[in-house]
């Protein structure tokens, strides 16, 4: 990401070029151990983050000046599917990639991943948080290095509860119950709910003391009494007015529906924080108008999913080891202090919440005994696969008039033909 490329580099099409593909321009297959030549990195963060993260990786080419970054911004739902058909390919996968959680046990089984155990990108293993290096191990090997970690939370719109004289919801049937004192007296529609992200029905199973799926006894769960309520909360909130949603493009709509005060909630992660604050509710000298509270419970309990971020290393690439160094630099502490600092998100160093800079940061101070709670997804294989099944559920019960127990057996349907084995 030299000066005079990095642009061009975010241009969407590069990322799909063969000039994109990891170590082009060399034959290191990392026995020399030389940190030089060029790395391509897809970067999967939202628009928020991605400048911040571009101007890291920039910077690793002052501490490592005969390495030069690739940059490339990959849109984090066409990421996962472009990663396969290029490292499938064998042609065009980037050396380094910003991994989601559940994409790494399925990338390592297709044999998409360099092992990292051993290597220089595996620093300083004992300072990782427990919960967030489990995602990165498959079948006993290390593919990936923690970056980020996080959870849900409700985001809500001080001045509008204020207005309205309510207090920040602690369950989803408190919300409904304040939804329509809210509407008539700022105009704002309580909630916006995710329909289009299946992700965002984990809370909702949670809060009904449920889970997808039992790994150890091989049964899936998703369609048991839990699954059934959880996406009949989700249909009630939507018809009863409490909450608009939309079938796509819910990133985007949500996130200007709160910026604008058009709804006074949404169910978001620490991501979206800096997003958050560029709207006119929440910028320059309002951005305490930003509260952050825990997602709302269900009947049975509160919970949202442990999610995050890995940096994985191809296979396949022929600058190993400056491909490894630049995953080790990226997953450093200083770099995560960075990105707390800036924008706020939830380190995944243990040593890291120890500076001051980060300790006080008021998001990591609600988010990080948020994670601690986290529910823990499985980390099989087929895990990010499970969730196209979900999806489909979910927009058949708040789009296609399907019945909460319908979409609930027809998920858990789709995952035995997922899921080999399974009861």
């Amino acid at each position: 990401m030299r000066r005079g490329i990095g642009a061009t580099a975010l241009v969407a099409a590069l990322a799909l070029a063969a000039t994109a593909c990891g170590g082009s321009d060399g034959d290191d297959n990392g026995s020399s151990g030389k940190i030089e030549g060029t790395v391509t990195f897809w970067d999967t963060s939202n628009d928020g983050e991605k400048a911040t993260y571009q101007k890291i990786a920039e910077d690793f080419e002052k501490k490592h000046p005969k390495v030069d970054v690739k940059y490339v911004h990959v849109n984090f739902g066409d990421a996962n599917q472009k990663f396969k058909n290029a490292a499938g390919g064998n042609s065009g996968a980037p050396d380094v990639m910003r991994t989601e959680v559940a994409w790494v046990a399925d990338f390592a089984r297709l044999g998409y991943l360099a092992p990292l155990d051993g290597t220089p990108a595996l620093d300083q293993e004992s300072d990782y948080l427990k919960t967030a290096a489990g995602s990165t191990r498959y079948k006993g090997k290390t593919y990936a290095v923690p970056q980020v970690t996080d959870t849900l939370g409700l985001f809500y719109n001080k001045r509008l509860l204020k207005k309205a004289g309510v207090k920040v919801p602690t369950s989803f049937a408190g919300l409904k119950k304040d939804a329509r004192k809210i509407k008539d007296k700022t105009g704002a529609t309580a909630l916006y709910l995710r329909g289009d992200d299946p992700y965002w029905f984990l809370p909702y199973l949670y809060g009904e003391g449920g889970d997808l799926l039992d790994a150890k006894a091989k049964k899936v769960t998703v369609d048991q009494k839990p699954g059934v309520k959880a996406f009949a909360t989700m249909k009630d909130l939507v018809d009863s007015k409490a909450a608009v949603t939309d079938s796509s493009d819910g990133q985007e709509n949500g996130i200007k529906a709160f910026q604008e005060g058009k709804v006074a909630m949404i169910i978001d992660g620490p991501w979206d924080i800096a997003l958050a604050r560029e709207g006119e509710e929440f910028k320059g000298g309002k951005k305490d108008n930003l509260g952050v509270a825990p997602v709302p419970a269900g009947s049975k309990a509160q919970g949202s999913p442990q999610g995050g971020w890995n940096l994985s290393v191809y296979a396949g690439t022929k600058r190993m080891r400056a491909a490894q160094e630049f995953a080790k630099y990226m997953s450093s502490a200083s770099v995560q202090a960075r990105t707390t600092e800036s924008l706020s998100l939830l380190p995944t160093r243990k040593s890291v919440y120890e500076r001051s800079a980060v300790r006080d940061n008021e998001m990591v101070e609600f988010f990080r005994p948020a994670v601690k709670k986290a529910v823990q997804r499985p980390w099989i294989a087929e895990g990010n696969s499970l969730f196209e099944p979900i999806r489909v559920g979910v927009d058949g019960v708040l789009a296609g008039g399907k019945s909460p127990s319908a979409a609930a057996g027809k998920t858990g349907d789709e995952f035995r033909k997922l899921l080999k084995g399974y009861k």
